[in-house]
């Protein structure tokens, strides 16, 4: 049974909050939404200039800046095209990932870093771009990044981005380590199976349905229920969290 899609409560009141990779139809769309049902003033991105344009029509109220976190000068321009909009950047959401199924004996160097390079790079990228804008800006802030329960498990022809995941994990930790003097919180989410059409799409039914059975709910997460995770982490009911890896899921270590 999937509960009711909660209203919003002003958490991000006043905040303005960057998105990665939310033109699509998961977990990246969702949180746009939410933020934006909890007050949040948004800046969406995405490499996809076309469904960019058409998520920000859907969303309404929103700056879209296209980016290729793979990009260092992309990533640069998407945080000061925010502040030039806004005036300042609150809360980076890190959503940007690419995933794919090929065993490591015929994966090639272009596979492997391609995977690591959007998901743990660009992670980094953005990471660090963000931080340098919240130290500018006198202290204070939020990060969020998108991990996976696939970091901490093993999954036949996920090494690539279970690597990248798990990359993701640690450098969550590490970095909000780094961030902690500049009073910057750095956390992250790691769903399981959040279920939305291009998923349903290039996943095969048979492995939906073995991902599905492992969850104590029997069902896949929407990515919605993700999301306010996400904004969660990103409020200020998180004062205190920072370093944290939440599992969205049943499967944690």
């Amino acid at each position: 049974m999937i509960p009711q899609y909660p209203p919003g409560h002003d958490l991000l009141s006043g905040k303005v909050v960057v998105v990665t990779a939310a033109a699509g139809t998961g977990i990246g769309s969702a949180v746009a939404k939410r933020c934006l049902e909890e007050g949040a003033s948004v800046v969406i991105s995405d490499w996809h200039e076309r469904r960019l344009k058409e998520k920000a029509a859907e969303l309404g109220e929103v700056h879209a800046l296209p980016c290729d976190v793979t990009q260092e000068d992309q990533v640069q321009a998407l945080i000061e095209g925010a502040v030039d909009h806004f005036g300042r950047v609150d809360v980076m959401i890190n959503n940007a990932g690419l995933g794919g199924t090929k065993s490591v004996l015929d994966m090639t160097d272009d596979e492997w870093s391609r995977v690591l390079d959007i998901t743990l790079t660009g992670t980094f990228r953005c990471t660090r771009a963000a931080l340098k804008q919240f130290v500018a800006q006198g202290g204070g802030g939020a990060i969020v990044n998108n991990a996976s329960v696939i970091g901490w498990r093993a999954q036949a022809g996920q090494a690539h981005y279970a690597a990248a995941k798990a990359g993701v994990m640690a450098l969550t930790r590490c970095s909000a380590l780094d961030a902690a003097e500049h009073g910057v919180r750095i956390n992250a989410v790691a769903p399981s199976l959040a279920m939305h059409p291009f998923l349903a799409k290039v996943t095969s039914d048979e492995l939906l349905d073995d991902l599905t059975k492992r969850e104590a709910f029997g069902r896949a997460a929407e990515p919605w229920e993700v999301a306010n995770v996400m904004v969660f982490l990103a409020s200020d009911y998180a004062s205190y969290l920072t370093g944290e890896v939440v599992s969205v899921s049943s499967q944690h270590p």
